[in-house]
């Protein structure tokens, strides 16, 4: 049997083969434009921005420079006004109010509200002493109003305002400005529910007076003291409120 021969590739599927093979590249040639290339796009958008880039640098910089002073100025501030706070304590407290007192309008002004309320506070206490109702109302009413100030602080001075000017208001004022502090769970429920009790009774509403002052007598949230209190009133309004159904 006769041995079989490979058959030569004809002319044109040699050329084929030949084109199908890539060319020989040099990589570090390739490279080196690609990186030229590169340094040009970064020279023309530095000429282009540059300029901005560093303003933008150095306007972050100042900023941050700015807010660095500016806590650094807040906290020298906030130490200063509380030195100036306990030293007038201590003056209030040696009975030397009029002595206290240019310290605490200064702080009434403070850019703190913190220090705001307590300075108002003890302005407000300071006219108690002298019998200012009126003005010692006018105080709290300042706190309460300010909704810088957190709303615990809002809340008590409220309360103390109403109680300054009590005697001036309508029981239904009274109802209406602590009805929300009158309620169980209130931290103010104490004190806000003393007034409102009292309103209702001038109101007539005894029996939701009673109702009221027994909440509070049981609740170990209020004081002490003002439930050895609100069990005596629950307990007299019930009395009343008995002898006034059998009267009825």
């Amino acid at each position: 049997m006769p041995k079989l021969r490979s058959a030569p590739f004809p002319p044109l599927a040699r050329t084929e083969l030949r084109l199908a093979v890539p060319p020989n590249t040099n990589e570090a040639f390739l490279r080196e434009v690609d990186e030229e290339l590169r340094r040009d796009q970064l020279a023309t958008a530095w000429r282009r921005y540059g300029r901005w880039v560093v303003l933008a640098v150095l306007g972050g910089l100042a900023a941050l420079g700015g807010w660095l002073y500016w806590q650094h100025y807040q906290q020298q501030r906030s130490n200063a006004e509380g030195e100036k706070l306990l030293a007038a304590y201590d003056q209030s407290a040696a009975g030397k109010d009029a002595q206290a007192a240019p310290a605490y309008t200064d702080l009434a002004a403070s850019g703190s509200p913190g220090y705001r309320a307590v300075a108002r506070f003890a302005q407000a206490d300071a006219l108690l002493k002298k019998n200012d109702l009126k003005g010692a109302a006018a105080k709290f009413a300042e706190v309460a109003a300010d909704q810088s100030i957190a709303q615990p602080f809002r809340d008590l001075a409220l309360i103390r305002q109403t109680t300054a000017e009590y005697d001036q208001l309508k029981p239904q004022v009274v109802v209406d400005r602590l009805r929300l502090l009158a309620q169980k769970g209130s931290p103010w429920f104490g004190s806000a529910g003393e007034l409102v009790g009292a309103a209702y009774i001038q109101m007539n509403r005894r029996e939701l007076a009673q109702k009221l002052f027994s909440q509070m007598s049981t609740d170990d949230g209020v004081p002490e003291s003002i439930r050895k209190r609100a069990g005596d009133m629950a307990a007299a309004l019930g009395a009343s409120v008995n002898q006034e159904k059998k009267a009825q």
